[in-house]
């Protein structure tokens, strides 16, 4: 495995790439989910390349983006026991340089303006911009983003399409603890009293399954159940939780067909997402 940190040098070795690329793009700190990535999308290419890059413009004002959990040689072992061929590993400068053309900001649609979008004023943007960056300098063929995130997945599905990108996106279902705690690098915040609380997360996701599966379609109803899940444990503080259409993520008051419950709670310094697919063949 060979590790790229120049953007003039990755564009040399994918011209000289005739075989299909697969793209798994990550912050770092690197960990079974994204290892799940890599395992999904090795045999669906010729030449796998993963990427390395803490994106500044995703992270908001007072966020952890001088803390985030990383280690560098870590992840670099991690791609490399996992079939990458290749690790892209640019600085800010390569992503951004400042002397040049600029880097065009990408509007990220308008499921970028909700949720997330309103709680990290900016982060959506920033998404959209180092994906479509990322995608102009290694050209992939196929890329793989995590349904943990969900809306985030919708926005780049958004800007692959109307931008024309051509790249095929494939979802990564969620990679859960045996508690049904989503893993992220994010975890590692977690103090173990607040790992003991945060799997009130899913919790509060499977309840409202039952009750979709029971038949409830009412909007008002499954947020009101979500909500109530997460009051019963004192160190979870909602940021949101929603029952939105899996298209727009708009919230509704009734729901045809399938939706999907979001979560954004804050325990102790560690921000968790969660979500969960409602739908008719569940």
């Amino acid at each position: 495995m060979r590790v790229i940190r120049t953007v003039a040098e990755m564009q040399e070795i994918r011209r000289r790439i005739s075989g299909s690329v697969g793209l798994v793009a990550t912050l770092g700190g690197i960990h079974r989910g994204h290892t799940r990535h890599l395992q999904v999308l090795r045999p669906q290419c010729d030449v796998l390349i993963g990427s390395l890059f803490l994106n500044p413009t995703q992270f908001v004002e007072n966020e952890d983006f001088f803390d985030y959990p990383g280690d560098e040689a870590f992840d670099i072992a991690n791609f490399n026991e996992n079939g990458s061929d290749f690790v892209f590993v640019p600085s800010v400068e390569e992503i951004y340089p400042i002397n040049g053309n600029p880097v065009p900001l990408i509007d990220p649609g308008p499921v970028g303006k909700l949720l997330e979008g309103i709680h990290r004023p900016g982060h959506f943007e920033g998404v959209a911009t180092v994906v479509n960056r990322l995608f102009s300098i290694i050209s992939p063929n196929k890329a793989t983003f995590g349904e943990k995130d969900a809306q985030q997945l919708r926005v780049i599905q958004h800007i692959n399409k109307s931008l024309k990108l051509g790249v095929e996106i494939i979802p990564i279902p969620t990679v859960r603890e045996l508690d049904g705690l989503a893993i992220s690098s994010r975890n590692a915040y977690l103090s173990p009293l607040e790992r003991k609380a945060a799997p009130v997360l899913f919790r509060a996701l499977t309840a409202v399954k039952l009750m979709w599966d029971s038949g409830e379609r009412s909007g008002n109803a499954l947020r009101f159940k979500l909500k109530s899940v997460l009051l019963d444990e004192s160190l979870a503080h909602t940021e949101y939780a929603a029952i939105v259409d899996t298209d727009t993520f708009q919230e509704l008051d009734n729901f045809v067909g399938s939706a999907r419950a979001l979560l954004a709670v804050n325990i102790g310094r560690a921000r968790l997402i969660d979500n969960l697919l409602l739908s008719e063949c569940d």
